[in-house]
């Protein structure tokens, strides 16, 4: 690159590259020397170099190895301090503002107390900063005096121990990663998701850290550049609902973490392309061309309002938004070799819930596959049930409204009772007929009003003081979502996905197969059997195929977009036994 060029560049990154240095430094002479070194370091690096693509992607590449070489500076810069001395004046550093570089070496004294034992961190701040005497500590702590006075010799060694060790600069310090998609398959617990458990960058960096090699929490801490007892009270809460595993007195990964490549997406991409081109197209044309669309155990879904007189024709494309997802999800589980069981898989956490937490992170250098914010709005495939009855199966994305949230467990249970008693033709309440209406299950005609919203919107006191005083027949209700009547039309439908992939079975095992073997080789020793039971759903009950097969038929025409109010009923079907 010629000069002028690099002092143009230079020039615009002056103040951020100060600000850069002024909130990361100790003092804003450091952070002048930091940011002259960044300026001319890059501006150097701009004069050899005729290929960069992102010119700000490249200039704080250069900041953050400057800023790595400045914390190691200042650890080795450190002054000694007999750590006796030091040791009396813990709780009072400001007394000695008069001399910096003994003040930084108390506050840095201070820092490592974090990094002392539970046990040896407590008896230190009692003795230190509470001035109480050793045998009120040992009263306290139900220890004996010695065993206090042995942990104070103790942790004098650690703490010089620690004074004297130059702590490791991790990128993690000023660049934390961020989990870009968190979920679980298998059965939420009492706490909920496993991903509230990863609200907090520190969760989700401890994680990270330890997705590899197991670390302890010291250790951990100096890479995430916080205090270790911020770190400790976090992961003992993770290892506690079986996010994290310990061994010793160590942390390992225990989610199915994933940080993504550029060609790990291409692979996944050229994949998923190719195989639900060759499926959703077949299956779309076979539903539409076989005549299995009118059979009348299929129920739901129309063209027009219906009336007391007349049921207008079905809505074939609102059954296709059920249809193909489902049928994609549920056929071809019989060619499924080298089976792993879900609880060979899955953790079993203390809140009762028995599941595969799973995150995804897409460096910022990373290309991200095809359609992952829409996956981001992607929930399920999830079925629920009562026996031998029925079951409801149902899915969000961006084209539904959200049904499966946090309180989904508790919220389909009681649509499944209501369910129940409504296909057993027994009588519900006039707020039950409301709460299923609601959640997109069923549709209600008046014959006096004719439109369902002003019935009964915000759960009209009408519609339901009208259906209490047993004016029924002046009502008509249909269901909203798909409903498969019988067994043998569920068993029909999945044939034909069945077939479909048979017929590719080959070719599909082949695009798998690049794929599945790249990302074993980049997954954790520990994470492989959770690893290897997701890539065994593959094609089959599997979110991304699903995913693709309704953007391959969209893109195409053959699939139109659902109606504003049908989005609370898409992808909902009740399979009758």
């Amino acid at each position: 690159m010629n000069r002028q060029d690099a002092e143009k560049i230079i020039t615009e990154y002056l103040k951020p590259i100060f600000g850069f240095a002024l909130k990361r430094c100790k003092n804003a002479q450091d952070a002048q020397d930091l940011s002259q070194d960044i300026i001319l370091k890059a501006f150097r690096a701009l004069l050899i170099k005729d290929d960069i693509g992102d010119t700000g992607k490249f200039i704080w590449t250069i900041a953050h190895n400057a800023l790595s070489n400045y914390y190691r500076d200042t650890a080795k810069s450190i002054i000694g301090i007999p750590i006796d001395e030091m040791a009396e004046m813990i709780a009072d550093p400001d007394s000695m503002m008069d001399d910096d570089d003994k003040t930084h070496s108390i506050r840095r004294l201070q820092n490592e107390i974090a990094y002392l034992s539970k046990l040896q961190r407590k008896i230190v701040i009692a003795y230190y900063f509470e001035n109480r005497k050793q045998s009120d500590i040992a009263k306290d702590l139900n220890i004996p005096l010695g065993t206090v006075k042995w942990h104070l010799f103790e942790a004098k060694k650690e703490l010089k121990r620690g004074m004297d060790t130059m702590r490791e600069t991790s990128e993690l310090k000023f660049n934390p990663i961020k989990f870009d998609l968190c979920g679980f398959s298998g059965s939420a617990g009492e706490k909920g998701s496993p991903a509230n458990f990863f609200r907090s960058l520190i969760a989700q960096n401890i994680e990270y850290s330890v997705l590899k090699e197991a670390k302890t929490v010291n250790t951990i801490a100096d890479e995430l550049g916080v205090s270790p007892v911020y770190v400790e009270s976090e992961a003992e809460r993770l290892e506690e609902y079986g996010l994290l595993t310990k061994i010793g007195d160590k942390y390992l990964c225990n989610i199915l973490l994933e940080e993504s490549t550029t060609e790990l997406n291409r692979l996944h991409d050229q994949m998923y392309l190719k195989a639900a081109d060759i499926f959703a197209n077949e299956l779309f044309d076979e539903l539409m061309n076989s005549g299995i669309l009118d059979d009348k155990r299929i129920w739901g879904g129309s063209t027009e309002p219906f009336t007391f007189t007349y049921d207008p024709p079905k809505d074939k494309n609102f059954m296709l938004w059920a249809l193909i997802p489902y049928i994609a999800a549920m056929s071809g589980s019989r060619m499924m070799v080298d089976r792993i069981s879900f609880e060979a898989a899955a953790t079993a956490r203390p809140d009762g819930g028995n599941n595969i937490c799973y995150a995804s992170i897409i460096p910022h250098d990373a290309v991200p596959p095809l359609y992952f914010d829409s996956m981001r709005r992607f929930c399920g495939p999830c079925w629920n049930g009562i026996g031998n009855k029925f079951k409801v199966w149902t899915m969000d994305s961006e084209w539904s409204k959200k049904r499966v949230d946090e309180n989904y467990q508790k919220t389909i249970h009681h649509d499944l009772s209501l369910l129940d008693i409504y296909l057993n033709d027994d009588e519900l309440s006039a707020e039950g007929y409301a709460y299923l209406v609601e959640r997109g299950y069923i549709s209600v005609l008046t014959r006096e009003r004719g439109s369902l919203s002003d019935v009964i919107a915000g759960f009209g006191d009408r519609f339901i003081s009208t259906i209490s005083n047993e004016d029924f027949c002046d009502y008509k209700i249909k269901f909203s979502c798909l409903c498969l009547s019988d067994a043998e039309i569920n068993r029909q439908l999945i044939e034909i996905g069945d077939r479909i992939k048979e017929t590719h079975r080959t070719e599909f095992e082949n695009l798998k197969k690049e794929y599945a073997d790249a990302v074993l080789k980049e997954t954790p020793k520990q994470l492989q059997t959770m690893k290897k039971y997701g890539l065994q759903y593959i094609f089959y009950s599997d979110g991304w195929f699903i995913l693709h097969c309704i953007k391959a038929l969209l893109a195409n025409g053959k699939l139109k977009p659902p109606a504003e109010d049908q989005r609370k009923s898409l992808t909902t079907i009740i399979i009758q036994n």
